[in-house]
Formats: structure tokens, C-alpha cells, sequence
């Protein structure tokens, strides 16, 4: 089952919530990226990296947020954590309940990995420090994104963070995974969502609410699915069954692309955000597909300022940059 597939049922909770984050930005946390639907998922091959330790790490700095997150947590219910020291002393923790242990250790045996390899694509310029949590139910998911609860036992995972100004850095960051995630997604379903939220954290500090969606999406996926080991075809199906019908995509999806509709059709454009920043990893290069977020993360786009920062970016224009797009695309289907 593809990356895709979990966004098919569940897109209008993604919405929800992003529209709530969106209130939050000014009252209280905001959301970044959004929720990623529940369903399994299959093999994904990450590079191991082993970093997992229990035993309190005296050197390494307690976020802030810790004290009160745990209050919130423990009116719920009592409250397990374990510990990720990387090689560096960064410290990563992992919180949940006696009954998710599973979960909280299949975490924190990931956490170690996906810091590394988020960190090898968008670079040291973050945190580096993930705070987890796994909510009891969705009235405690509520309390720790601070969405309305409404269908957020059907979110997955999300990001969320204290309002900032930039230049400021932001503070309070964390990914809360649903009471339900790690038995519908499975430990390759939890180790990609870590990284695609973990990409959202990374990226927060130069990212604008109300930016493209392709490319905000687009990036946490292509980095979620970066070393998988499947092809196009498994990752894209809905594109690559279009682009081998001669329906090739006309233009970038949109953001209205991703808004829920009859038959979730927006898992189409999720597919096509995808492939647009693969595209442009392949072609151009991770450096400036990494370049091309920071430019394009700055706010809503018309088409001249992304012409305008294609060409900056990748030295091509946005009619060019679609139709090779499109050959990609259509090449990669046919294979």
C-alpha cells in the first residue's frame, strides 16, 4: 500500500485541522504540515542509525515545554518516557502511556534515524531535538495540538509549534501521533510519518502559512519516501495510471487541488506535489530542491513569482519547468 493510499480516507480530517492550526497561529499553537491519514503501509528502507538509551542524559538540555506537556499527559492518564541521546548530546524524548509502549519504543528506535536523515537534507539549521508524544485518545490529541477534537481520531500525526515572528526561532515543537496510529499504520507506517512531520519541524522557521501546498506537502513526502525502496509506480499509482491513459498534469496542483472532494481526488495532487519535488531532486539536485522550498515557503505564490524563482532557483521558467515535469513524469510511468 502506497504512501498515498493514507490519505484517501481521511483528507477531510487533514483539512480540519489546518484550518484550526491556522486560527491557533495567533491564540495559541499552530499546525505545520498537517495530518496524515492511518491506514497501512508497506516496507520502507531506512539507514539504521542506533541511538536509544532510557537513563536520563544529565548533559543534555530539557525543553522547555517538557514540564507542562507531561501535566497535560498525566491528567489523561500516567505517563512512560524514553530518551534518544544522539552521538552529538542532542536530546530526543518520546512520551505516551504505560498501554502504548509499543509505540513509544517503535519512536524511539526511529527517532535516531529520521533526525539523521532529515538532517541530511535540509542540513543542521534546526532543532535536531524532537519532542513525541502519543495521545490516549482524541480528547488528549485535542489538548496537545490544541485542534477542536473533531475528527482527530482519524489524524495520524501532526506538527504543531508556539507562534513566532520570524527572524525569531520557533519554540515549542512537537509531533503528537493519534491513540491509533501505530496500530493502523504499523512500524513502517510510524517511521515514515515521524520523518514527513520531523520535515515539517525542520522546515518551520522559513515556512509561511498559506505557502503552496505542492511544495509544502510535496517535500515532507519526498522526504518521507526518499530512500524507499519501490517504484513510481507504487509510490504514484493514481498519477502513473493517468499519465499511462496520455493524462498528463497541465499545470502544478493547486491548493484547492488539496481540499477534499467526492471520491478523494485530492489524492491525486498529493501524488503530483510529490513527483514535482523528486523531479526536481533528480534533475537539479537536493542542494537546490532545498533551495527552491526556502524560496517558494515564503508565502502565497502567483505564477510570475514562481516563474521568477524557477528561474532564480533552477535556471529554467515555469512553462519549461512543467513541461519537463511532465516528460518525467511520463517517462517514470512508462518504465
Amino acid at each position: 500500500m502506497t504512501a498515498w493510499t493514507r490519505v484517501r480516507n481521511w483528507l477531510s480530517a487533514k483539512r480540519r485541522f489546518e484550518f484550526v492550526a491556522t486560527v491557533a497561529m495567533v491564540i495559541a499553537l499552530t499546525a505545520v504540515g498537517g495530518a496524515l491519514v492511518l491506514l497501512p503501509k508497506s516496507a520502507l528502507h531506512v539507514r539504521p542509525v542506533p541511538a536509544v538509551a532510557d537513563a536520563a542524559v544529565p548533559s543534555a538540555p530539557a525543553d522547555p515545554q517538557l514540564p507542562e506537556l507531561r501535566r497535560v499527559m498525566e491528567s489523561y492518564a500516567p505517563v512512560v518516557t524514553r530518551q534518544v541521546c544522539a552521538d552529538d548530546g542532542r536530546l530526543s524524548v518520546v512520551l505516551g502511556h504505560p498501554y502504548q509502549r509499543d509505540d513509544v519504543d517503535a519512536l524511539a528506535g526511529d527517532v535516531g534515524a529520521a533526525v539523521a536523515e532529515v538532517t541530511q537534507l535540509w542540513g543542521t539549521d534546526w532543532a535536531r531535538d524532537a519532542v513525541i508524544a502519543v495521545a490516549s485518545d482524541s480528547a488528549e490529541f485535542a489538548a496537545l495540538t490544541h485542534d477542536t477534537g473533531e475528527g482527530s481520531d482519524q489524524v495520524a500525526a501532526a506538527s504543531v509549534s508556539d507562534p513566532f515572528v520570524p527572524p525569531a526561532r520557533p519554540t515549542g515543537q512537537r509531533i503528537v501521533f493519534s491513540a491509533a496510529a501505530g496500530r493502523r499504520l504499523g512500524p513502517d507506517g510510524l517511521r515514515e510519518t515521524l520523518r514527513h512531520e520531523l520535515t515539517h519541524i525542520a522546515a518551520r522557521a522559513v515556512t509561511v502559512d498559506g505557502s503552496p501546498q505542492w511544495v509544502l506537502e510535496g517535500f515532507a513526502e519526498y522526504s518521507a519516501h526518499r530512500d524507499a525502496d519501490r517504484t513510481f509506480a507504487q509510490l504514484a499509482p493514481t498519477l502513473t495510471a493517468k499519465a499511462r491513459a496520455g493524462a498528463l498534469p497541465a499545470d502544478l496542483p493547486s491548493d484547492a487541488a488539496f481540499a477534499p472532494t467526492p471520491g478523494n481526488a485530492a489524492e491525486l495532487a498529493y501524488e503530483q506535489g510529490w513527483s514535482a519535488n523528486a523531479f526536481v531532486a533528480e534533475r537539479f539536485g537536493e542542494p537546490r530542491l532545498v533551495d527552491l522550498y526556502r524560496q517558494l515557503a515564503t508565502g502565497p505564490q502567483d505564477a510570475a513569482a514562481l516563474d521568477d524563482v524557477l528561474r532564480n532557483t533552477l535556471g529554467i521558467g515555469r512553462t519549461d519547468f512543467i513541461g519537463r515535469w511532465r516528460d518525467w513524469i511520463k517517462a517514470r510511468a512508462a518504465a
